[in-house]
């Protein structure tokens, strides 16, 4: 190399390297976040609606066939007419008036039920099911169980108080409210698990 002669060396831009290092960087994305597991809660609320319907079924058979329940003897006296009635007992008639509040709630709550399917996580609606379907529960257990009792009186009768069995007499009287009392107790168990479902939809996941 003679002294004369001029060496060039060529320097980068360190603001286009810097401008070409930062158009290799990866732009940071936020994470979309997670959706809320409530799958299992839809088919709870699913599940809770077709119970629903099948308690609207019993609890209204009951009251129906409670209500019907009517026999009249084909022989009589002159002064006597031998009839059973469900009016002739008050807990008959209190079985068919707490069976038709069950059954009537029951339907009112339909609406409420399909509210709990499109909005699973919903808190209040399902709160509120729960302590209507608990004072639907009391209502029906207790008119079953009264009913239950005039029934057993009827097919077996007490011999402490002399109070004699009649069903041998009114088979189809007996048929019916028998019918109705098992309709009322099946009601009962779709209750216990509606309740059941409710609070098991309220748990926090």
């Amino acid at each position: 190399m003679k002294s004369g002669d001029s060496t060039t060396i060529d320097v980068p831009n360190s603001a286009a390297s810097s401008g070409a290092a930062a158009k290799g960087k990866a732009v940071p994305v936020a994470a979309a976040p997670l959706p809320r597991p409530g799958g299992w809660k839809r088919g709870v609320a699913i599940f809770d609606f077709i119970l629903r319907l099948c308690a609207i079924v019993t609890a209204l058979a009951a009251a129906a066939t409670m209500g019907t329940t009517d026999q009249v003897l084909p022989f009589f006296t002159q002064f006597f007419q031998f009839e059973a009635s469900y009016d002739d007992l008050p807990t008959f008639q209190f079985f068919v008036i707490a069976m038709a509040i069950v059954g009537g709630y029951l339907v009112l709550s339909l609406p409420f039920s399909i509210v709990c399917i499109v909005r699973p996580h919903a808190v209040g609606i399902r709160f509120l099911l729960l302590i209507l379907d608990t004072m639907a529960l009391t209502l029906t257990t207790a008119a079953g169980a009264a009913a239950a009792a005039i029934v057993y009186l009827a097919h077996n009768g007490n011999p402490n108080t002399n109070w004699l069995p009649i069903c041998q007499q009114f088979g189809d009287f007996c048929r019916n409210a028998s019918g109705a009392v098992v309709a009322s107790l099946i009601t009962a168990v779709l209750l216990v698990v509606l309740v059941l479902v409710s609070a098991m939809a309220l748990r926090r996941v």
